[in-house]
């Protein structure tokens, strides 16, 4: 494996390209057909995906590939704030306009994804704050929970519902995610676990440290790009699939499907 990533930190630009390019897509939908719960969460995400492609940022340490504000980790993470809970409102929203049958359980996953989602907002900001590493093991757990709870709904659906027509593929894509997600997901969340397990007793947390690194998260900047710096595999590959390929790919397909 690379050891420096800087070639495909500037790679990864291309993946803003493909953002803007499936954003003007959804701009030019007329409004008999894009329906605003579908098409809004995508358009947030699109515009945020392309800027997270221009300029990268990991928060843990601040470490960025430009040395600019636009970088910086509050920045970043306030748009992702958005982002986080529009894509996972459409995908909430997506189970609900699937459950015609109105199967209680169903609709309160769909729900579930919603208010874990919010969850895990806190436990990030919380991480960013304090410094402590737990909260990202927690927000990351929380992950877990949201898309076991649509490959739980989607399964149901996908087996007992019929007459999808073209919405069946939208079943089917959930249930390939998790089905390779949720086991990578386990595997990062172990990872993280232990991360914290030695990292958090070295930061004692206290309103003046909280102030601090509230001000770092926007000032402070670790020029890298060393693997290490950027999570190794599992961070580029993140990286990749969350910005710059599978999730733009995936969430056009629902507006493509939904608005035909």
């Amino acid at each position: 494996m690379p050891t420096d990533y800087r070639m495909p930190l500037w790679l990864l630009k291309l993946g803003a390209l493909i953002n803007v390019y499936f954003l003007m897509t959804t701009l030019g939908l007329s409004a008999d057909v894009a329906d605003p719960h579908v098409v809004i969460p995508a358009q947030i995400l699109f515009a945020v995906s392309a800027y997270r492609c221009l300029f990268p940022n990991r928060y843990k340490d601040n470490v960025v590939l430009h040395d600019t504000v636009l970088s910086s980790t509050l920045v970043t993470r306030v748009l992702a704030t958005f982002v986080e809970v529009a894509w996972i409102y459409q995908f909430s929203h997506l189970i609900r306009l699937q459950n015609e049958a109105h199967v209680g359980w169903v609709d309160a996953l769909s729900w579930l994804m919603l208010i874990q989602v919010l969850i895990s907002q806190a436990f990030v900001w919380g991480a960013i704050v304090t410094g402590r590493l737990s909260y990202y093991f927690y927000e990351e757990l929380g992950w877990g929970v949201i898309f076991a709870a649509n490959t739980v709904a989607s399964a149901y659906l996908y087996s007992t519902a019929e007459g999808l027509g073209e919405t069946e593929i939208l079943l089917q894509l959930n249930l390939l995610f998790g089905l390779f997600y949720l086991p990578w997901q386990l595997i990062h969340v172990r990872a993280l676990h232990a991360d914290a397990a030695t990292n958090d007793k070295r930061n004692p947390v206290s309103w003046s440290s909280i102030k601090g690194r509230l001000g770092d998260s926007l000032h402070q900047r670790t020029r890298a790009t060393d693997a290490d710096s950027w999570g190794g595999a599992v961070g580029l590959t993140w990286m990749v699939a969350y910005w710059a390929s599978l999730i733009p790919v995936w969430v056009h397909q629902v507006v493509l499907v939904l608005t035909r």
